[in-house]
């Protein structure tokens, strides 16, 4: 048997949580919401030529793997990633770093992984989780989702990592090669929050950011007005499933970024983005608001009209807005050391 001692951690989301629990086993103590927000990973998309099944892609976080390669940017951290074209070589060197002592995360399709539920099994390519030993044919899995530590049979985990299809994972394997023992966290958190105020505020794309909000509340206006009820709650099934299952936690992973800014806050003795943490809760009310009604147009057949909708995505676009408008004025009033003094 071979076995690494790690320390299974419950998380909100798989990529941070994943990030987070590999980071403090490493000895860089990083909390999920702080992986999150430091990562620069919240969003809102809305890509009308990008469809999957016929629908639509929305998007409420930055594409996979962007929380390993934002945290390990803001911590300084260097991490060491490695895909296979060959499963056996995928499956060895995953043996190598379990017996060299290092727990290491990968990311799987979720339906081949034996211990879901049935029912909590989808073709979702894109899932992490941290691996810290192999007993006989079965591998020692720390899933965030899971509130226990799980067993996983090799040759289900085999074709959880090579399987095929968007965001294939390639036998994506990731552990940390350094890790400082500190990091400048008012830095972090300063540039962390400018990029995604940037994308979220000021990106060129119009299904991009809080003016994708408003596109997509006009868009379903339209839709209720001019197009077959059935495309269009297929629609709004697909932005709420993305929002309260994939946006894991719900309000599409509002609630986990007010959590940064509140661990923020309160380590950088800033009132600001304690208040600015209040009003992103108050975003994601707003959010979940906009998934309840959703709900009740999809279950109400005889329902064709989308204004209850296109206000709560309006109400959800004014929330979202004051917040970042908050988070600017914060940026402005405590700008960034020089080069010259931050070198002194």
């Amino acid at each position: 048997m071979t076995r690494v001692e790690f320390q299974h951690r419950h998380a909100g989301h798989c990529e941070s949580g994943v990030m987070s629990s590999l980071l403090t086993h490493y000895g860089l103590p990083v909390s999920e919401p702080m992986a999150f927000g430091l990562s620069a990973s919240l969003l809102f998309a809305h890509f009308p030529f990008i469809k999957v099944g016929g629908i639509p892609l929305t998007a409420y976080r930055m594409p996979p793997g962007s929380v390993i390669a934002g945290l390990s940017r803001a911590t300084g951290t260097r991490m060491r990633r490695s895909r296979y074209r060959d499963p056996e070589a995928g499956m060895r060197g995953l043996d190598a770093a379990l017996e060299a002592g290092r727990p290491v995360g990968i990311q799987t399709s979720v339906y081949w992984l034996p211990y879901f539920p049935p029912d909590m099994r989808f073709h979702f390519n894109a899932h992490n989780l941290v691996v810290f030993g192999r007993d006989g044919d079965e591998y020692l899995v720390s899933d965030p989702v899971f509130e226990s530590p799980q067993r996983c049979p090799a040759a289900d985990l085999r074709k959880a990592r090579f399987v095929r299809g968007v965001f294939a994972p390639k036998g994506l394997m990731y552990y940390p090669e350094h890790v400082p023992a500190e990091f400048d966290l008012q830095r972090a958190v300063r540039k962390g929050i400018a990029r995604t105020l940037n994308v979220m505020t000021r990106a060129p794309m119009p299904w991009v950011g809080v003016r994708a909000v408003r596109r997509l509340a006009r868009h379903l206006d339209k839709l209720g007005r001019r197009a077959d009820p059935r495309y269009t709650r297929s629609l709004v099934a697909s932005v709420i499933r993305m929002q309260e299952e994939i946006g894991t936690g719900g309000g599409g992973f509002r609630f986990m970024y007010a959590s940064f800014l509140q661990e923020a806050g309160e380590r950088l003795d800033a009132q600001a983005l304690a208040e600015a943490a209040d009003a992103m809760n108050g975003a994601g009310d707003r959010w979940r608001e906009f998934a309840l009604a959703g709900a009740r147009f999809i279950r109400d057949k005889g329902q064709s009209a989308t204004v209850p909708l296109t206000e709560a995505l309006e109400h959800c676009a004014n929330s979202e807005a004051a917040v970042y408008r908050q988070l600017r004025q914060w940026l402005r009033r405590h700008p960034a050391p020089s080069a010259a003094a931050a070198g002194k």
